[in-house]
């Protein structure tokens, strides 16, 4: 039976897209969640119109997030974290420290969206990513001081 996914789903695909699945799976599984719908002439034309729409919102919310990663790439935070007498930190810069500088430059970001390469064990400056948009990442500098 052929279908038209309504949303994504891991190991089928993408909303829009038109698949085939096995007839039990579609009536008993995804046609009752509303998971996907019977791939009709009147369906598939107005899933492309849906499509074209949320291609554009998609759009447009890239340009806003490229317009607040120009944002955030002027920031600089500073963390002073306590050491021990050869310059060695007791810890590492925790996500939530991070947080916390960036809410002190009134930017508001969830911890799943925080992308930081390695942990930050040492003193120095480092790079941590913003994620945005699925297509944008911001960089933040971070500057790891001593108390």
């Amino acid at each position: 039976m052929n279908i038209i996914l309504t949303q994504d789903m891991k190991d089928l695909g993408h909303i829009g897209d038109v698949i085939k699945v096995k007839d039990g799976y579609a009536r008993n599984y995804l046609l009752p969640r509303q998971m996907a719908m019977a791939a009709t002439a009147s369906n598939i034309k107005r899933m492309e119109k849906e499509k074209a729409s949320r291609q554009a919102a998609y759009e447009q919310q890239k340009i806003q997030a490229q317009a607040k990663a120009a944002v955030f790439a002027k920031i600089a935070l500073t963390v002073a974290v306590e050491v021990n007498d050869q310059e060695k930190m007791y810890g590492a810069v925790s996500e939530t420290e991070i947080l916390k500088a960036l809410r002190s430059e009134g930017q508001e970001v969830d911890k799943k969206d925080l992308v930081i390469a390695k942990p930050v064990e040492e003193l120095g400056i480092f790079e941590i990513g913003v994620k945005l948009h699925p297509e944008v990442t911001a960089k933040v500098r971070l500057w790891v001081t001593k108390k």
